[in-house]
């Protein structure tokens, strides 16, 4: 059953609240130290307040009983995931999506702002985090992801994490309640791929964050085109840069 007018307008004003109080110094101190450790290791591309904000709504959820599953598609060397393992509960369950290789090409509903950085990374030219290689030249990119982890104080045993390694459309199948997703995967056709798999199971109150919504010509148009009749059971907020999507 939907929720009713009433609390969907109590859950738009906290959510309204939460969008307002992205700072670094009001999260918990595991929490904190876990955005400097991943931001200093150069385990992310998100910016300071795009971890802030994945892990406010993290900690929201836990704090609000928002049920299901996180879902991380595309993790890079691992930092965003590893920052939402720091805010959520150890038993709350964590599938991370990744190809962990070279990112596959893009299509013909891309931009041409896409193809040219394709061609960027394809002709292995790509620079990484803080000196690093790019993550898709990592030979094992998947144990890198996984040491990660462990040396920020979150191995995925003990955190109920589990990795799928392929691509998006061979590896995602949902099918319980996502209390929040982090989609990450760039080009039109994943980024859709993942929305249309993801949506129908998002629990009430539950978020979904598209990282390069502003970034990438397929990503905006694959979400524009996603929730164009759907747009009056979510509220969007892009005040960090990327853009979150909250069920009603």
């Amino acid at each position: 059953m939907r929720m009713s007018r009433s609390v969907k307008k109590l859950l738009r004003e906290c959510h309204g609240e939460l969008f307002g109080a992205m700072r670094l110094y009001s999260l918990p101190p595991q929490v904190r130290d876990t955005i400097r450790g991943v931001r200093r290791r150069g385990l992310t591309y998100l910016s300071r307040a795009r971890l802030v904000k994945l892990a406010n709504i993290a900690l929201w959820n836990e704090n609000n009983g928002v049920a299901g599953i996180i879902v991380e598609a595309g993790c890079a060397r691992g930092g965003s995931s590893i920052v939402m393992a720091a805010a959520k509960a150890p038993q709350r369950e964590m599938w991370i999506h990744d190809v962990f290789g070279m990112i596959p090409r893009p299509s013909e509903k891309d931009g041409a702002d896409v193809h040219d950085r394709y061609e960027i990374i394809e002709a292995g030219c790509a620079r990484g985090i803080k000196g690093k290689p790019y993550y898709g030249y990592v030979q094992d990119l998947q144990k890198e992801v996984v040491n990660g982890f462990r040396e920020c104080g979150y191995p995925i045993e003990e955190n109920n994490i589990r990795l799928f390694k392929g691509l998006l459309q061979d590896t995602l199948e949902i099918n319980q309640p996502v209390s929040l997703a982090h989609i990450d995967v760039d080009w039109y056709e994943p980024v859709y791929f993942a929305l249309q798999k993801i949506e129908p199971w998002l629990s009430d109150g539950g978020a979904i964050i598209v990282d390069d919504y502003h970034y990438w010509s397929g990503c905006r148009s694959a979400v524009d085109n996603f929730f164009s009749s759907k747009r009056k059971s979510f509220e969007f907020d892009d005040s960090a840069g990327s853009l979150v999507v909250v069920r009603l």
